[in-house]
């Protein structure tokens, strides 16, 4: 997929230009891990640093030995001071809850059962959970489900790569962007990943200022 994708985005100069700097997409797709787990990790991660939602992460697998991730029924059967001895808040607890019963019932498909799903039916599933929002669903569909045309239109990263690509005052609005970005398609969620690393190119090359 990726070298089509390149062929295509590769008409527009700009991402020709971004794609000749950064070289071939590198995703990193997690395709061990199902919707229920990714979900249960996005909210750990939720308003925190990468390193303390893995440290909490950390010590909320040390409660299940022997088992990669835990499995829904087992969570629910955790009190929640135990949980909240993790470095889980009372909103992400009771949004893990919420992610293992409707996984439990379905709602959350596994990985397999996705595959019969299109993009917009997971959106529609998934953001009915507590906690779970657009945004994350749309991570999880690029970065878990390796779905390929997927543009986060709200992702502040997103749209300031845009910016800094096309040497743009502003950011686009995301209905704008949701308008342009259709000549990326059927590969959105590779542009999406170029989008980014614009943004970590502009950051590279600003100068540091010097107290």
């Amino acid at each position: 997929m990726s070298k089509e994708a390149i062929r295509h985005l590769r008409t527009d100069n700009r991402f020709a230009a971004l794609i000749g700097r950064v070289g071939a997409p590198r995703l990193g797709i997690d395709r061990k891990r199902g919707p229920y787990e990714a979900l249960m990790r996005a909210i750990a991660h939720q308003q925190l640093h990468g390193r303390a939602a893995e440290a909490i992460l950390g010590r909320f697998t040390a409660l299940f030995p022997g088992e990669a991730f835990p499995e829904p029924e087992a969570v629910l059967r955790i009190d929640e001071p135990v949980l909240r001895g993790c470095g889980f808040s009372g909103s992400k607890i009771l949004a893990l809850r919420d992610i293992c019963a409707k996984a439990l019932d379905g709602t959350v498909p596994t990985r397999r059962a996705s595959a019969r799903l299109t993009d917009a039916e997971l959106i529609e599933r998934l953001t009915s959970i507590r906690g779970v929002g657009r945004w994350t669903v749309e991570m999880l569909l690029i970065f878990t489900l390796g779905r390929p045309d997927v543009l986060p239109v709200d992702d502040f990263g997103v749209r300031e790569g845009y910016r800094v690509l096309y040497e743009l005052d502003a950011q686009p609005k995301p209905r704008e962007l949701a308008t342009m970005g259709e000549a990326w398609a059927p590969f959105r969620s590779i542009a999406t990943w170029y989008l980014y690393r614009a943004v970590e190119e502009a950051r590279a090359q600003a100068p540091t200022s010097r107290a």
